[in-house]
């Protein structure tokens, strides 16, 4: 997003032809889901075969198994075949840089080494997450709540998906998939030494993400809200409860699985 000024009024907004597109939408179309659906005719092998790849040359195309063969099922493999050959790469482009260079927050997910999944928010100045070349992003990790969920699970699992979407100006978003590693922040310092170091209020990074890009991609505008940004004085290093949203849905005092009585001392 574009940094706000002091008057908070929309700005940089789209041009009409645009907004004449947030405005219209496609007629209803009739529910598809009564009867049978394509799964129930489609036999999988005990060990699915990715249907895409070529055995001759084992040539991947993006995406998972999974997704490609619900494309062959539900019939929409011409579709997938042309997003991912019209939009998807493999590296970061000049258009995706200067997209990622101003948005001041993304969604971050990932995952531990069972599968079990997080979704996190990350917030900055605008470009607080930096690409260091066509193919590496990195963000920083200041001090939280100590629980460490995200990088918890990098460390057992590198996989990690980023959304960034501009809610202001452009309506659109940008997908970034890959594998990430943890290092620390004098460490990357060392080799990409270019990094900020001037940050708000004393809000330094005590380690970064690297993000080693695999799939980038668009996000369509088609159901992405217009937001307006508004002036806010952030506490970016505070410990105060009640800035940071205290117990707002009222969580504290109720009984978790983990809670255990008072130990037994034998005697």
């Amino acid at each position: 997003m574009s940094r706000v000024s002091p008057d908070p009024t929309p700005s940089g907004t789209a041009d009409e032809a645009l907004l004449a597109l947030e405005l219209s939408d496609e007629p209803a179309r009739k529910p598809s889901w009564q009867g049978t659906t394509p799964l129930q005719h489609h036999s999988f092998d005990a060990v699915p075969r990715d249907p895409f790849v070529e055995e001759e040359h084992q040539v991947q195309l993006p995406g998972s198994k999974g997704e490609h063969l619900l494309q062959r099922a539900y019939g929409s493999e011409k579709r997938a075949r042309k997003f991912y050959d019209d939009q998807v790469l493999d590296h970061l482009n000049p258009q995706m840089k200067e997209f990622i260079g101003r948005m001041d927050m993304a969604f971050i997910a990932t995952a531990d080494a069972r599968g079990e999944c997080d979704s996190s928010l990350r917030a900055g100045t605008p470009g607080f997450i930096e690409v260091l070349d066509d193919r590496h992003v990195c963000y920083p990790e200041y001090r939280g709540n100590g629980v460490l969920a995200s990088l918890g699970n990098i460390s057992e699992n590198p996989h990690i998906g980023i959304l960034l979407v501009d809610f202001v100006t452009d309506l659109i978003g940008l997908h970034l998939n890959g594998k990430a590693r943890i290092v620390e922040d004098a460490d990357l310092r060392a080799i990409h030494p270019a990094l900020p170091a001037d940050f708000a209020r004393g809000r330094t990074p005590e380690r970064w993400v690297v993000v080693q890009v695999e799939e980038a991609y668009i996000h369509c505008r088609k159901h992405i809200p217009r937001m307006v940004p508004v002036l806010r004085q952030r506490s970016w290093s505070t410990d105060d409860g009640k800035r940071k949203g205290g117990d707002y849905f009222e969580a504290k005092g109720t009984p978790r699985p983990w809670h255990h009585a008072e130990p037994v001392w034998a005697g």
